[in-house]
């Protein structure tokens, strides 16, 4: 390969301040918040999935009476509440890993990522806008699954401090987690026209057996161990651990929420997924 090629492979840059950066940051998300509403697919598979999954589970699946009750038939909730925290948790993947990923592979496959690489934008606020999008959507996401069950199925949100800042802390732990991870995947797919086939059943499989769509501890115990390896299994009972009323805990694997092997699981697939992704991302495709 010729001394030319692998100049014009190579991100040029001038100098940039840290605050030119961040200013520079802060219009990219604005510009990739903007594309990605503008995006149907996206809006659909990405966006509005977790709350039409909940909404036909929810409705589905009210007759068959309410979850966990007490043997007097007391302290049960509602199978809209029982079904809230594992489509939080699957929102996030799916607004951080899936599209993430996705958008990435296609922004190599049709050049965008050789011209910005060539451009003089900050390689740091490519990826602030990045981030920033994930946490904007995934916040919009989010707004919009927690008004849906509590206007139209009546679902108690937490009432004290305690659990909302854990939920503050698994959801932001998420979002940094997914954010690399979707960088990092980003590399799997040769072109972007085979990112979604790529990406996508990956995900699925994982939402089936990390406790999302079913109760965790009726998956086999291989399959839970599996499972126990990949973050959204983590995701998922941290998010349960947050809405959930406590008495669940007995439920999950270990009986607890166990959320010290939370946090350190998510933190160690954030930094794992950093490392990843700072050697794997590459600005243009590999046939290219």
């Amino acid at each position: 390969m010729s001394a030319a090629v692998r100049q014009e492979r190579t991100p040029v840059r001038i100098g940039s301040s840290p605050a030119r950066a961040l200013r520079l940051g802060g219009v990219r998300v604005g510009y990739e918040v903007r594309q990605y509403f503008r995006q149907r697919d996206t809006l659909f598979f990405t966006f509005l999935f977790p709350t039409l999954i909940f909404l036909i589970f929810a409705a589905a699946f009210s007759g068959s009476g309410d979850v966990g009750a007490a043997p007097d038939g007391s302290g049960a909730i509602s199978v809209a509440a029982y079904y809230l925290p594992g489509l939080v948790a699957a929102g996030v993947v799916l607004s951080g890993i899936q599209n993430l990923g996705i958008d990435i592979a296609q922004e190599r496959s049709d050049g965008t990522l050789k011209r910005l690489g060539g451009s003089p934008l900050p390689i740091a606020s490519y990826f602030i806008g990045k981030a920033g999008t994930v946490l904007v959507t995934a916040v919009a996401q989010l707004v919009l699954l927690l008004t849906v069950a509590g206007l139209g199925f009546g679902v108690a949100l937490p009432a004290d401090g305690e659990h909302w800042l854990r939920f503050a802390w698994v959801f932001l732990l998420s979002i940094a987690m997914a954010v690399v991870i979707g960088v990092a995947v980003s590399s799997l797919p040769r072109t972007g026209r085979s990112a979604s086939a790529v990406i996508v059943p990956v995900l699925l499989v994982l939402q089936f057996v990390s406790g999302v769509y079913f109760r965790f501890t009726d998956l086999p115990a291989w399959l839970q161990d599996a499972a126990s390896l990949f973050p959204l299994k983590w995701v998922a009972q941290g998010m349960r651990s947050a809405f959930l009323p406590e008495r669940f805990a007995a439920a999950e694997q270990t009986g607890t929420w166990d959320l010290a092997t939370t946090a350190l699981v998510l933190a160690g697939w954030t930094l794992g997924g950093l490392v990843l992704a700072r050697l794997t991302f590459r600005w243009v495709r590999r046939d290219a």
